[in-house]
C-alpha cells in the first residue's frame, strides 16, 4: 500500500518570492563582457548602489570612469548584454547566510544626466541614501532592461518573465520581516526554544543551534545547525498574514499557551539622532 504524505506547507509563488528578493537583496554584482583592443574579457563588478523595483528594471550606480560604464557608453543604442546577480542574505548569523539568488539578464544602458538625476530623486524618496548625491559628480546611473529572471531559493529554481514578477502581489510582511527576525534572534531566545517541539524529532536534540531564517505571510522558516549539517524547517501559520502587526500573534499560535508573554511583536523603528 502506498503511503500518503502530508501536504507541503503553503509558500508564496515563485513570482512573489522573486519580487520579494529583488526588493530586499543587499548584495548585487553585474557580470558582462568588455571588449578591448586585446579582445573580450568577462567583468564582474559590484555597483555603488542598486535599486530593483518589481518590474526588474534595475537602476545601478557606478563611478563614471568604471569600465562597465565606459563600455556601455560605447555600445550606445546597441546596449550591453549583462547579468545582474542579487543575493538575499539572512539578517541573523548562520553558517550559510545566503537564502536565495536572483539573476536578471538583459541589456544595460547609461542614463543621460538629466534622466539620471530624476531617477536618483525617485529612488531617494523611497530609500534615502546619501550616495545618490554623487550622481552627476563622479557617479553615473545605468538602467538594466530585463529579458529573463531566474530564481533559486529553498523552494527550488524557477525561470520566469519580468512581467510575471511585476504582476505578483507584494508579500505584506516582507518590508518588516528581516527586522523582526533579527529582533527575535537577539532578544527572544525563549521564544525560539518554545518552537523546538514543532521541529522533526531528529532535530530536537540538545546542542543543535536554532535560528530564525525567514518569514512571509504563510509561515516562519527556521535554520537548525547541527555539527555536520544545516536543516531548514518551515512552520506554517494557522492563516496567512495581512500585515506585519500579526507576526507576534502568529508565533503565539505556533507555540500555544506556553511562554506566550515572551513572543515579540514588531520592534519599533530606530529613531534618528537629534541634531546637536
Amino acid at each position: 500500500m502506498a503511503r500518503s504524505r502530508p501536504p507541503a506547507p503553503p509558500v508564496p509563488t515563485p513570482a512573489e518570492r522573486a519580487r520579494t528578493l529583488a526588493g530586499r537583496a543587499q548584495h548585487a554584482s553585474v557580470v558582462g563582457q568588455v571588449i578591448g583592443a586585446g579582445g573580450g574579457s568577462d567583468l564582474r563588478a559590484a555597483p555603488t548602489l542598486h535599486h530593483v523595483p518589481a518590474t526588474g528594471a534595475a537602476t545601478l550606480q557606478f563611478p563614471s570612469d568604471h569600465p562597465l560604464v565606459l563600455h556601455a557608453r560605447e555600445r550606445g543604442d546597441a546596449l550591453l548584454r549583462v547579468l545582474l546577480e542579487l543575493a538575499d542574505v539572512a539578517p541573523v548569523t548562520v553558517r550559510r547566510p545566503v537564502r536565495g539568488l536572483l539573476w536578471l539578464s538583459g541589456r544595460l544602458r547609461v542614463l543621460p544626466l538629466r534622466v539620471a538625476r530624476r531617477a536618483a530623486l525617485r529612488i531617494a524618496a523611497e530609500l534615502p541614501d546619501e550616495r545618490l548625491l554623487d550622481v552627476g559628480h563622479g557617479e553615473a546611473l545605468l538602467r538594466l532592461e530585463p529579458a529573463m529572471v531566474v530564481l533559486s531559493d529553498a523552494e527550488g529554481t524557477e525561470a520566469l518573465s519580468p512581467t510575471a514578477m511585476a504582476a505578483a502581489p507584494p508579500d505584506p510582511v516582507a518590508a518588516a520581516g528581516d527586522r523582526w527576525l533579527a529582533h527575535l534572534a537577539a532578544a527572544h531566545a525563549g521564544t525560539l526554544s518554545s518552537l523546538v517541539p514543532r521541529l522533526p524529532p531528529q532535530l530536537r536534540l540538545p546542542g543543535h543551534r536554532l535560528a530564525p531564517l525567514g518569514v512571509d505571510r504563510y509561515g516562519l522558516r527556521l535554520r537548525v545547525e547541527t555539527e555536520r549539517d544545516d536543516h531548514d524547517v518551515r512552520l506554517p501559520f494557522t492563516a496567512p498574514l495581512s500585515c506585519p502587526g500579526q507576526l507576534g500573534g502568529a508565533v503565539r499560535a505556533l507555540i500555544g499557551d506556553e511562554r506566550r508573554d515572551e513572543v515579540p511583536g514588531l520592534p519599533p523603528m530606530p529613531r534618528p539622532a537629534a541634531d546637536a
